[in-house]
């Protein structure tokens, strides 16, 4: 499905009813926007990764501008203030009152911009192995300085000078990244080879967008001082061994953040949704049902 909003043909898709029976009345169902990383990554990786969390919340996969089955327009318009104006444009045209947003990875960084700025709309936040300021790409950098290859240092380095030049480069990057990624990495698994196959297949990456926020608008992103004034009820979420997003950001976000809970995944990386899926899942229901609908429904 598209909204035409802010002159873009806005790509999204909805899992999960929004009421559902309860007793005698019909319950509504909290509504998730699900927004994906990159810059230039896509909402199909979420599926059918967290189709579960549909028996929760009615979710609502977002392509941002520029990305995935989103309309493509012109690169200087891919910037995470134009994001933010998406997300809420789009709870406009969908009729919905608040929302909850779980962003993962730039998703997150798009998350926390729009709760600086629209946090009255917010019913919670979900920040998934996110970060709130480019501060912390120096970390990056020193730990695939430590423990990557020679390719692996190389690749990162065309990553933060936002200077891909084919969509084959930009698969070959997640590729030779792929052990870094994921703690769980296995080259002799056939399982996971195969799956990996399979999801870089169905994506659709844009590596333009890639570009654009690692060669531009995220050198300056920077949140840290709107966090204290963000005060809904937020799980933050971090891999231990998250090379890109390292978990000392997620400590971070959960410390200045007046109402947020921190798991940190001790057998993860920045894939935690692949390194330990069912306390994934687990963690995010439970805050879910704890801190949204169970809220809602004391009210």
């Amino acid at each position: 499905m598209y909204a035409k909003v802010n002159g873009i043909k806005l790509y999204f898709d909805v899992e999960g009813a929004g009421y559902v029976p309860d007793g005698l009345v019909m319950r509504q169902k909290p509504v998730c926007f699900i927004l994906h990383g990159g810059p230039g990554g896509d909402h199909t990786a979420f599926k059918p990764t967290l189709s579960p969390l549909a028996e929760h919340m009615q979710l609502v996969y977002i392509d941002h501008r520029g990305s995935g089955l989103s309309e493509r327009g012109p690169q200087s318009t891919y910037t995470i203030e134009n994001n933010v104006e998406d997300i809420e444009a789009l709870r406009q045209y969908l009729g919905l009152e608040k929302i909850v947003i779980c962003g993962q990875s730039y998703g997150g960084m798009v998350a926390q911009a729009y709760a600086s700025k629209y946090k009255e709309n917010l019913q919670a936040l979900l920040l998934v192995v996110t970060s709130p300021s480019h501060r912390f790409v120096e970390k990056a950098i020193d730990i695939v300085n430590e423990k990557g290859t020679e390719e692996q240092q190389q690749m990162v380095k065309i990553l933060f000078e936002g200077s891909f030049e084919s969509e084959e480069q930009h698969q070959k990057f997640y590729q030779v990244m792929a052990p870094l990624y994921s703690y769980s990495y296995d080259e002799n698994n056939v399982t996971q080879i195969e799956a990996r196959k399979q999801a870089s297949s169905r994506a659709k990456r844009s590596y333009q967008a890639l570009n654009e926020g690692f060669g531009g608008f995220l050198r300056d992103f920077d949140v840290i001082d709107q966090l204290p004034n963000i005060d809904v009820p937020t799980l933050v979420i971090a891999g231990r061994h998250d090379w890109i997003t390292p978990v000392e950001a997620s400590i971070f976000i959960h410390e200045k953040l007046p109402d947020s809970e921190l798991v940190i995944f001790e057998n993860s990386s920045h894939h935690v949704t692949k390194d330990e899926y069912d306390l994934f899942l687990s963690t995010v229901v439970d805050f879910v049902n704890r801190r949204i609908i169970g809220s809602a429904l004391s009210v």
